[in-house]
């Protein structure tokens, strides 16, 4: 591949620290990199920079590519209303914003306004709309910003009228559940412990529920859930629209929720467990005194059970929809007095519509091959707003009218490129133990199955979250460029069931990197490419999948785009929240999760001599949920082994893990990325007709 051969990684010094953990011995060379106030980790962080900016800014064709992107990259996004009375509140970003604006719609075909644009608050653009909650009649607007990605926003209240704040602020309120009251006076919310009123280090914990009236001081709002239980628990809320009912969810890890209700309309009424003894999780709203409960107890692909909470006793639950064998029920929401369930089957998203007894009624005709992102309306309400989108459809919002079956489109974004130039494949492979896993393949519709298509394989495999099928405007260049695309549907995920999802857990999580090797082996056996024409990419979890990758079957890529990624499994639950993922992962303090988390740990499965692909790490210093001393350790470790192939390191100084990226960092990011895929992958220009998006000479 082409590359100045003067270039070289920096030097970093080795200090390694032993640990003893269950009666092994454990080295960890690069431990000092785990600092992120040392002056020494930031001249060494800046020193990487460097020399990665070098390593790719001689990839030829770069410009035209980072142009192309930039108009791929400001495609708008938009997303599905939540009604307020006769207002509708929704988020869409256009052109060169770096963020959503926030807009209210005056009537369902009124002009829309401003009510909140991110884009004046900061002159580079890193400060973002993070939630957003307006009141049931929609005068008033609950809101938080966060700065750098770091999610850490204080709540404000916003007059939607006439744009005025009111006086209230509330501190630690990130990733804030909040309902309001009917009357719009006050608001049940979640919020986090100020730093000193905790152990230091427990600050990114301790979630608990709260009551806040407007104009009172929020120092002195009563605490109403949280206190003495487990400080890992994640908490939502629902207050049932005649107001007597409040709903806490409470998730301990990502397979089991319990749930707390508590009647309002008795003075000393206290919260009561409803579901608390369950193995499996509930979600669901309430209407009059019903609670429609979406839930895989008993049910791996979920169903739909009805409690009344007069009488909440389990005998008398009643079963409203049954599992069925090949549909996951995702999510339910309850609008004009109807169920409406996000129905996937296949890794496709449809939408059933049903009366409160079960009985079905309708189902919306969508595009094939894609994705719901959002169901909304009003319990009582005629309309529901569906969001959707594909790999080949941008994000549209459309308008069912519940009463006449219509449906039409309500938003939409326009992209400037002829997507029917791309085909979108939906296969399934065998995985190492016979496991049929879904794959889909992106192309331009004149591939030539030759063995040699520059392609890039990505997945995630984790946390019950499907990587259904969304629009991609990152691809769309290497598409144009006769390059290809695949998304691998692992297990871990939520793509079938429950069952899926633990299929790929704790001690199981091997069964994901073995689904998504065979997912490369089925890339080359079919035609598509061959390993020196191969990449992976995954980010978060699915940067532990690429480390995984990486270290396991090395001889199956030649590059790895490894994005805000944990490789350190042995200490990961030592940083930022990571203590929420022990029941995804397990943690090294348990002698027998230990051995799981070593047999795979990615940063321990380095060996000397042993010839890697590629690698380019990206990481963000604000990043508030996975610590970047991952990326940084990972990529000391494998340039200390003097490499044949480059090992990257990209650290964003203003950003997170993502969340509230602006479009300026995210196209120089996705540059970078696709660049360096470019070059390691051989990438050459090809006839398009997209002008200057083409790259300017063949790159191996």
């Amino acid at each position: 591949m082409l590359q100045d051969k003067s270039l070289a990684p920096p030097q970093t010094r080795q200090e390694p620290v032993r640990d003893s953990l269950h009666g092994r011995t454990i080295e960890d060379p690069f431990r000092w990199l785990e600092d992120s106030s040392s002056a020494e980790v930031a001249g060494w962080t800046a020193a990487q920079n460097a020399y990665t900016e070098a390593v790719l800014g001689q990839v030829p064709g770069r410009d035209a590519l980072s142009h192309r992107l930039a108009q791929m990259l400001e495609i708008g996004t938009v997303q599905v209303p939540a009604a307020g009375g006769n207002r509708y509140l929704y988020t869409r970003r256009d052109g060169t914003q770096n963020q959503p604006v926030l807009y209210v719609r005056e009537g369902l075909d009124g002009p829309d306004r401003v009510l909140l644009d991110p884009n004046t608050a900061s002159a580079g653009g890193t400060i973002a709309l993070d939630w957003w909650y307006p009141s049931l009649d929609g005068s008033l607007l609950a809101y938080g910003y966060s700065d750098h990605g770091d999610e850490k926003s204080t709540l404000r209240v916003l007059d939607v009228s006439s744009g005025a704040h009111l006086p209230d602020e509330i501190p630690h309120t990130r990733y804030a559940g909040l309902e309001w009251e009917p009357d719009g006076q006050g608001f049940y919310y979640t919020r986090y412990p100020a730093p000193g009123t905790v152990p230091a280090g427990e600050e990114d914990y301790h979630q608990h529920v709260f009551h806040h009236r407007l104009g009172t001081d929020p120092a002195q709002d009563p605490e109403l859930f949280g206190a003495g239980r487990d400080m890992t628990e994640m908490v939502h809320l629902h207050l049932s629209p005649n107001g007597r009912w409040l709903l806490v969810f409470v998730e301990q890890g990502w397979t089991r929720s319990e749930v707390h209700v508590r009647d309002l309309h008795d003075p000393a009424g206290t919260f009561q467990p409803l579901i608390a003894d369950l193995d499996a999780l509930f979600g669901g709203e309430v209407i009059d005194n019903t609670f429609y409960v979406q839930t895989n107890w008993e049910a791996p692909r979920y169903r739909v059970l009805a409690i009344d909470l007069e009488r909440p006793g389990r005998a008398n639950w009643r079963e409203v929809i049954a599992e069925r064998p090949d549909v996951v029920v995702e999510s339910i929401a309850i609008v004009g007095k109807r169920l409406v369930l996000n129905e996937s089957k296949d890794v496709t998203s449809s939408v059933g519509v049903y009366a409160l007894d079960g009985a079905p009624l309708a189902q919306p005709a969508l595009p094939p091959l894609g994705s719901l992102m959002g169901l909304e309306g009003e319990w009582d309400g005629d309309d529901l707003f569906l969001g959707f989108e594909s790999y080949t459809v941008p994000p549209t919002v459309y308008r069912y009218h519940l009463p006449s079956g219509e449906l039409t489109t309500w938003a939409q974004v326009e992209a400037p490129i002829d997507l029917s130039r791309f085909q979108v494949e939906r296969v399934w492979y065998p995985s190492k133990d016979g496991t049929q896993i879904p794959l889909f393949i992106l192309s331009r519709r004149d591939l030539v199955r030759n063995g040699a298509n520059p392609t890039v394989l990505s997945g995630y495999g984790g946390f019950n979250v499907s990587n259904s099928p969304v629009f991609n405007r990152n691809v769309l260049p290497w598409l144009e460029q006769g390059g290809v695309y695949a998304m691998a549907n692992l297990r871990g995920g939520a793509e079938y069931g429950e069952e899926w999802h633990r299929a790929g857990m704790l001690d199981k999580k091997q069964n994901v990197f073995d689904d998504f090797h065979a997912a490369a082996e089925y890339l080359i056996r079919a035609g598509y490419t061959r390993p020196e024409r191969l990449g992976i990419m995954g980010g978060s979890n699915g940067g532990l999948l690429v480390g995984a990758a990486l270290t396991q079957r090395p001889e199956l890529f030649q590059a790895v785009v490894c994005q805000v990624p944990l490789l350190d499994m042995i200490r990961y639950h030592h940083f930022r929240i990571a203590r929420l993922w022990i029941p995804e992962y397990g943690g090294a303090d348990d002698p027998e999760q230990f051995a799981w988390l070593l047999a795979y740990s990615p940063y321990h499965r380095v060996e000397p001599g042993t010839d890697y692909p590629a690698v380019l790490f990206t990481t963000a210093e604000s990043d508030s949920r996975v610590d970047p001393m991952h990326a940084r350790k990972m990529a000391a470790l494998l340039q200390s082994h003097g490499p044949r192939r480059p090992v990257l390191l990209r650290v964003e100084t203003e950003a997170g893990h993502g969340q509230g990226k602006p479009l300026s960092k995210r196209i120089a990011e996705q540059t970078d990325i696709w660049s360096f895929l470019a070059l390691q992958l051989g990438l050459e220009r090809q006839d398009t007709g997209a002008g200057n998006g083409g790259f300017d000479q063949r790159l191996d």
